[in-house]
């Protein structure tokens, strides 16, 4: 049985349905403020290789949908930091959160537009830019030019090379699968073990 053979094909095929756009745009406004979300790549990366002539559209439907999210998650910082503090800690995003406002202090404006491409979550930058009230236009400004250069890369190298990747990666999708799993048991087992 090709499990993640099919688990690849059912996303592409959803990933090209009507509907895709929608989700798409829904994932990208919630991943920007609500802190145990995906990111919006997810989704964009199939549905670009799914119709490469629309990718620059879902690419900017992600952007789009991401920016008003973002506004929200300011917004958060702004006037609910004490409301979801608590949830920072749970998740373990609190050092994530601290570092992102360590950057803010360091280097404000260069922060946000540094965090389009970071592995921190873009969500713990748009709060942390509300609870410092960094100034709402070029925290918006930043935003566009970071979010929009991952979210435009994205989509145009998956329309350009997707399709004549798809073939090697069907080659090693089930290897690549089970070798995540793995990955993300050993992980698991490491926290639960992990003293303190």
């Amino acid at each position: 049985m090709r499990l993640f053979e099919n688990l690849y094909r059912s996303l592409i095929q959803a990933s090209a349905g009507p509907r895709a756009p929608a989700a798409l745009s829904v994932l990208s406004f919630l991943e920007s403020f609500i802190l145990p979300f995906p990111p919006p790549d997810v989704m964009l990366a199939p549905m670009s290789i799914a119709k490469p002539h629309k990718a620059m559209r879902f690419a900017t439907l992600t952007l789009l949908a991401s920016l008003a999210g973002g506004v929200v998650g300011y917004l958060i910082g702004v006037f609910g930091y004490e409301l979801v503090q608590p949830l920072l800690v749970e998740w373990g995003y609190m050092p994530a959160f601290e570092k992102a406002m360590a950057w803010f202090d360091r280097w404000g404006f260069w922060a946000v537009l540094a965090a389009g491409f970071s592995p921190v979550p873009y969500k713990i930058f748009t709060i942390s830019a509300g609870v410092l009230q960094l100034s709402f236009l070029p925290f918006m400004l930043a935003s566009l030019i970071g979010r929009g250069a991952r979210f435009f890369l994205v989509a145009l190298l998956l329309a350009r090379f997707g399709p004549a990747l798809e073939d090697r990666l069907m080659r090693y999708i089930e290897y690549i699968g089970w070798a995540l799993v793995a990955v993300i048991v050993a992980a698991m087992a490491w926290f639960s073990l992990k003293p303190g």
